[in-house]
């Protein structure tokens, strides 16, 4: 297939753009590099420089490309930072995916899967499935979830045919392919910054939650993992016009256990802070993949978050500073 996929210069995006290569597709990459970079683009790939606020632009790449398929991964992920300024995340997460939207309706692109969020849902203490409640907990969440039901609208309106893929934690790396934030938020590349020397402790945020060891609890999936889902499910909507997955393993590991599991594999002591907990963090997010397993026979290949973290810490070890763009 001819594959347009936005946010192709990010983590998830660009593990996409190698593994839809591998398997033979044709890949064009439309990034900002506003939070990308254009190093982790595989050479392989087409790269256009754009954003999805400039619609005409936006409209002219895809009435030229020929596209039969979009991947949408271009969003600003960090929820701590939504709670601070949500009109950041309405405008670029909902707004410019409604732009993307409307364009491929217009351009007759007739398949759409878009790279969503367990932040939909509130936090529970059982494994979270897809009729589970709805209530973000951070504005971050609240776009994806909007932008699933200006999805459904169009698929009833316009006929669009989508998957959604409500994924908790993607963690990991390929071989060439890593977290590399600026500035990185996310747990697992946070520690593994500490025995490569880049930062003196990590932060642990809250240990005054109802959980076991008082810290939160997530659900982690390892990156190639969430890519197989989302090709499998890009491949059902030949039959199947409407998808809505949770993807994880079904497992929830706490902050802690994520440190000691580190320390573990590095070798290094890891002192921790800890510190008072952040808006907008659930206490326990774990999710039920019964449904993609059952339908698509999806399973995950690397579910024990020992092999997640030692596959992250290969590739910061040989990336230590990330990509050189």
């Amino acid at each position: 297939m001819n594959i347009l996929l936005t946010g192709g210069a990010g983590y998830i995006g660009s593990a996409a753009s190698r593994m839809l290569l591998e398997h033979g597709h044709k890949v064009t990459v439309f990034d900002s590099l506003i939070t990308g970079h254009r190093g982790a683009v595989p050479a392989e790939a087409t790269f256009v420089k754009g954003d999805l606020a400039d619609i005409s632009a936006l409209k002219k790449l895809l009435k030229e490309g020929n596209f039969e398929a979009v991947m949408h991964f271009a969003a600003f992920i960090e929820a701590g930072e939504s709670m601070q300024e949500p009109g950041k995340y309405f405008r670029n997460n909902l707004i410019n995916s409604l732009n993307l939207i409307e364009v491929c309706v217009q351009t007759g692109i007739e398949r759409f899967v878009l790279s969503s969020t367990a932040s939909v849902y509130a936090s529970s203490e059982e494994q979270i499935g897809e009729e589970s409640q709805i209530r973000p907990s951070n504005v971050y969440g609240q776009t994806k979830w909007m932008i699933e039901q200006a999805l459904d609208w169009y698929h009833r309106i316009h006929g669009l045919r989508y998957a959604a893929l409500r994924y908790f934690n993607a963690a990991g790396a390929l071989p060439d392919c890593g977290e590399n934030h600026q500035p990185e938020s996310h747990l697992i590349p946070l520690v593994l910054q500490v025995p490569l020397a880049l930062r003196p402790e990590v932060h642990i945020f809250g240990t005054d939650y109802d959980t076991p060891d008082g810290t939160a609890i997530r659900d982690y999936i390892h990156i190639a993992d969430l890519i197989s889902a989302h090709q499998l499910a890009l491949e059902k909507l030949a039959e199947s016009p409407r998808l809505l997955f949770n993807l994880g393993n079904g497992t929830g590991y706490s902050v802690r256990e994520v440190i000691e599991t580190a320390r573990a594999i590095t070798g290094h002591a890891i002192p921790v802070v800890e510190a008072p907990r952040r808006k907008g963090d659930a206490p326990r997010l774990v999710a039920s993949s019964e449904k993609i397993r059952r339908e698509l026979g999806w399973e995950p290949a690397f579910p024990d978050l020992a092999t997640i973290i030692a596959s992250a810490w290969d590739w910061q070890k040989a990336h230590p500073q990330g990509y050189v763009d």
